[in-house]
């Protein structure tokens, strides 16, 4: 029953999200390099964030819920059907407390994805991460390549990440219809979930 709450659960972020499409043509692929939303097709945000809450989220802490998010950077679409996904991508795994989910563990995992269109859907082939510390920098500009400087852009604009965060969890309470109105880092005031 709880997976199959993550999975509505995501199939709602992807919604939320509104992100754009992985069915386009390669000519629009291309124009994917502006640092604008990316629209990304609900079954291919769907494979993302069953793999961030359920593979990556599995290596924190462990919390009642794990809640993935992304800003999406660009994608590609190839004649065989793989498409490739960069972007800033984040998992949080919460417990509730009365009215607030509070954050037990999480971070940040920047890079490529690569799907491969399937019966049902997409499948997740691999998942090439930003590397951390002193090697963040290089591998950065090798796995976002033209991307970088999108990528950069995303990733300091603290406002626009936390308001993709806020809404993932936003519509994550709903589908799973929590009577939870915050959510609160340790150590930081609790934000309200609602607009």
């Amino acid at each position: 029953m709880k997976k199959l709450s993550i999975i509505l659960l995501m199939l709602a972020v992807a919604c939320v999200a509104m992100l754009s499409s992985c069915k386009k043509d390669k000519n629009a692929a291309e124009s994917t390099v502006s640092t604008e939303k990316i629209e990304v097709d609900e079954d291919c945000l769907f494979a993302i964030n069953y793999m961030l809450a359920n593979e990556i989220g599995a290596t924190y802490a462990p919390g009642e819920y794990a809640i993935p998010f992304e800003t999406i950077v660009a994608v590609e679409k190839n004649d065989s059907d793989e498409v490739l996904v960069w972007g800033d991508f984040w998992v949080f795994n919460y417990n509730q407390n009365g009215d607030v989910l509070e954050t037990v563990s999480g971070g940040n995992h920047p890079g490529r994805i690569y799907l491969d269109k399937v019966e049902y859907g997409y499948e997740l082939r691999d998942f090439e991460q930003v590397a951390d510390g002193a090697d963040f920098e290089a591998s950065a500009k090798e796995i976002f390549g033209e991307h970088y400087d999108a990528y950069r852009k995303v990733a300091s604009d603290e406002n626009a990440r936390e308001e993709a965060r806020r809404a993932a969890i936003e519509a994550f309470v709903k589908d799973q219809k929590l009577s939870v109105t915050q959510y609160q880092d340790y150590g930081w005031p609790a934000r309200p979930i609602a607009k």
